[in-house]
């Protein structure tokens, strides 16, 4: 005990000697050690998406695959087709259940008010496959009833002020009435870091799974398998299966299945967040493994720049000692003792920091959890504990920093260091080790500076790329497709486009930021296999609202009876009835440039007054006859990671949103109005507005978010590098004092003084930048290809990069150099 208080007390000795040393050490360290704890626990957050769910390892997500035949474009998603969840059940023995789940946004009266909810639409059997743990009732009987109603705590208190209410009721509005559903169950919320995000259950109604059958994406299926059973054996049925259960149906004379379009997939619950398939929640953005695995090669690779400069510098300072390891030996020191000396130190150094590093931590966490959108937190104890962790990580630094001074410097003779009377000797090859340690934190930085500013162009090119559409001045009304607006939509488009300050109001079945995807079979002349395009439904005024160029024909008109495809609210017989006559008449149709050409005309004007037929309501009612009367512009209403949609645009009945073209210098008394008008004509339904800037914004938050976290973590990497590049320079000037007092008494100025050591520190640099460009530019352009439209990877980034590096490289020696170079020869002379 007596001698580790002694190397104790001799380790703050040496630090408080040099307390510039030791401030470089300790800080930059610390800065190191914080930024790598952080991101780590941002890692580890990521890949334990679910894993809280009981039976995670046996419980799966069926995910849709769909490969456009037209482009070979392929994307997958986390919703699948309702029907397929019980034929998956019945035709693989090693699945224990299946269950649908649907997610809807249902009204509810709350203190008399109508507010939304999330809410799933589920199969009875649905606990018994997602095991969320329970508080309150049976999860087993709680979807029994077609009434029940199941809550999480925070609902439960949100509702009614209590999680004590099994057997309460809450009010419903369903298409204008009131419908009343009984709390069956309560369970805990659910945490943050999951792919699902719903507060309440309700049995789903079979009528409305039924009448959505293949080829209607409808929600989620998730299986539960037996203990034991593999999901690659299912993977490897599922072709058989699709041909034995889903039919064929006649298009256009060819037989057509939804097999050739889709493909299905079993991913585990756990890896669903990572699994690359589009959710339909913004508030639980999908992420990748790529994206992951990059913020933890950042983690190291700002440790490693931490960890290089603790060696660095410990080397360095380690030469300055040859002297007193000399005079200790000769007091009877054994190497094994000088040995625990160093290590001992530098173990005091690395706790010093990481010390440090955990108050950073601390601090920092929450600011990057809430910009993230995340739930970090810093637990050093229990099941995610990082106090292992952190130990390990200390002892491995600590002994990095100190096992090269201690088994080289220690290897002195004393005699010879005491003969050429040197206060300072080197063992060969250290300044080969410092230099090749400068290098890959030089590296490290710019190929982190090359991938920040790449990363930025990207998403401000995304942010600011045209559209295709009006994206300033339109507020989005959501909600037109309630039931009780579906007689009303005219006059509430008509009465809207008489408010003051609206410049023209539209309905539309698409939108800026949209999620809703809706597809259609073609058929074109000509050709054996139909293509699927989008098909959506926009009153007349769409084009004029959105800003969208029409580049051949017309738009749609109000005034002309074949431009309208609208079915009336009628009995079940009688709507086939209207369907038929529609089907019998045709009606006409706007497409876009990209579904011209996928039709089969390169040339706008070309496609004008061309008919195709489409399938729209069901293979048994035959195919309706659509002409071209016009061809717009390509539109992106989503993300620049999808393709554009090829899209045909109709006038039908029910419209999604309401678009409203706002002239007006206030909108927000536009928004006020068009609130007043709402709760006139659907005061049971709460209005919900939008900015289309702001929604397309929101596209971007969770890449901007990381972005720019990224740039920072590279800044604090930067910001390492020079602190080990200041101290270096700082041993580097006082050890050649001698050496410049002579190049100075033969006559070397100032300049050529501060020229040579600052081309010391700089050679490095463009070592590398030979190394970071060719790994950056790879890295890039794998990052970039994830995007449909994306910036050219120019020499830009990488120059700039460069040359940022050479100015922090000058800049931090350039004062040590003129310091150093303005010295008196008589004083550098008398060094030693």
């Amino acid at each position: 005990m007596g001698m580790w208080r002694s190397n104790l007390i001799a380790g703050i000795r040496a630090l408080q000697k040099n307390r510039t040393y030791a401030f470089i050490n300790i800080f930059g360290l610390a800065i190191g050690l914080a930024a790598c704890i952080v991101l780590l626990l941002y890692v580890r957050y990521e890949l334990t998406y679910d894993d809280w769910l009981k039976d995670a390892d046996r419980t799966y997500q069926v995910q849709l695959i769909h490969t456009d035949p037209e482009t070979g474009i392929r994307t997958i998603q986390q919703g699948s087709e309702g029907a397929a969840a019980a034929p998956l059940a019945k035709d693989f023995p090693q699945i224990e259940a299946a269950v649908r789940a649907d997610s809807e946004r249902p009204v509810f009266l709350r203190r008399g008010e109508p507010v939304f909810a999330d809410m799933l639409a589920a199969d009875p059997a649905f606990f018994q496959v997602i095991s969320v743990p329970f508080l309150r009732g049976d999860p087993r009987h709680a979807l029994d009833q077609a009434n029940s109603l199941v809550m999480s705590r925070s609902e439960a208190i949100k509702q009614f002020g209590t999680d004590d209410v099994i057997g309460r009721t809450i009010t419903r509005i369903v298409r204008g009435e009131k419908v009343e559903l009984r709390v069956t169950g309560v369970f805990e919320d659910l945490p943050r870091h999951s792919h699902m995000n719903f507060g309440l259950v309700t049995r789903i109604n079979p009528q409305d799974a039924a009448d959505c059958s293949w080829g209607c994406v409808n929600g989620f299926v998730y299986l539960k398998l037996r203990p034991g059973a593999s999901p690659d054996a299912i993977t490897a049925g599922l072709p058989a299966w699709e041909k034995r259960n889903i039919p064929a149906v006649n298009v256009g004379g060819a037989m057509v299945s939804e097999g050739d379009a889709f493909d299905w997939r079993l991913v585990n619950v756990r890896d669903v967040h990572l699994s690359g398939a589009t959710g339909d929640d913004p508030a639980r953005p999908d992420n990748d493994r790529t994206t992951v695995a990059t913020f933890g090669v950042v983690a190291l690779l700002i440790l490693g720049i931490a960890v290089a400069n603790f060696v660095n510098l410990a080397t360095a300072r380690a030469g300055q000692r040859a002297r007193e390891v000399a005079l200790r030996k000769l007091a009877g020191a054994a190497r094994a003792q000088l040995i625990r000396q160093f290590l001992g130190e530098s173990l005091l150094i690395a706790g010093l920091a990481m010390l440090v590093a955990l108050a950073l931590a601390e601090l920092s966490i929450p600011y990057i959890a809430a910009y993230l959108g995340t739930d970090l937190h810093l637990a050093y104890l229990g099941g995610d504990g990082i106090l292992l962790p952190i130990i390990g990580l200390w002892l491995v630094v600590g002994l990095l920093g100190g096992l090269y001074p201690a088994f080289y410097l220690t290897r002195f003779q004393p005699g010879a260091i005491l003969r050429s009377n040197r206060s300072a000797a080197e063992p060969p090859g250290t300044g080969r080790l410092r230099a090749v340690l400068v290098v890959a934190q030089f590296a490290v930085s710019i190929g982190l500076i090359i991938c920040t500013l790449v990363v930025y162009a990207q998403i401000q090119f995304a942010r600011s790329t045209d559209a295709g559409f009006r994206r300033d001045g339109i507020i989005l009304v959501a909600n037109m497709d309630r039931k009780q607006l579906a007689t009303q939509s005219d006059a509430v488009i008509a009465e809207a486009n008489r408010l003051p300050g609206v410049a023209s109001a539209a309905g539309t079945g698409i939108w800026p930021a949209s999620g809703q995807v809706l597809n259609a079979s073609f058929q074109v002349p000509g050709r054996a296999k139909p293509i699927t395009l989008g098909w959506y439904s926009v009153s007349p005024q769409f084009f004029d609202t959105l800003g969208i160029r029409l580049l051949a024909g017309r738009t749609l008109s109000p005034d002309r009876e074949r431009d309208m495809m609208r079915l009336p609210l009628l009995r079940p017989e009688e709507t086939r009835d209207a369907q038929a006559a529609l089907v019998e008449r045709g009606t006409n149709v706007v497409v876009n440039r990209l579904a011209a050409k996928q039709l089969g005309y390169d040339d706008p004007q070309a496609a004008i007054g061309k008919t195709v037929r489409v399938n729209t309501f069901g293979a048994d009612m035959g195919l309706m006859p659509v002409t071209i009367v016009g061809v717009v512009e390509d539109s992106r209403f989503r993300s620049l990671r999808e393709a554009v949609e090829p899209t045909v645009f109709y006038n039908g009945s029910y419209y999604s949103r309401l678009a409203v073209h706002y002239d007006s210098a206030d909108p927000e008394a536009v928004r006020h109005e068009l609130e007043r008008l709402w709760k006139r004509v659907a005061a049971d339904v709460p209005f919900e507005a939008d900015y289309a800037d702001a929604k397309v914004a929101e596209m971007y938050r969770v890449d901007r978010a990381r972005g720019l976290s990224f740039a920072g973590f590279a800044g604090l990497a930067v910001a390492v590098a020079c602190l080990g590049l200041f101290g270096l320079a700082a041993f580097t000037a006082e050890r050649r004092t001698k050496e410049i007092g002579i190049r100075k008494v033969f006559g070397a100025s100032i300049a050529d003084i501060v020229r040579l050591l600052v081309w010391q520190f700089t050679k490095p640099v463009v070592v590398a930048n030979l190394i970071a460009w060719p790994v950056a530019w790879w890295l890039m352009r794998s990052w970039l290809n994830q995007f449909d439209a994306r910036i050219a990877l120019t020499p830009g980034p990488f120059v700039l990069a460069g040359l940022i590096a050479f100015a922090i490289a000058i800049g931090t020696v350039a004062g040590h150099a003129i310091r150093v170079a303005r010295t008196n020869p008589i004083h550098a002379l008398r060094y030693e």
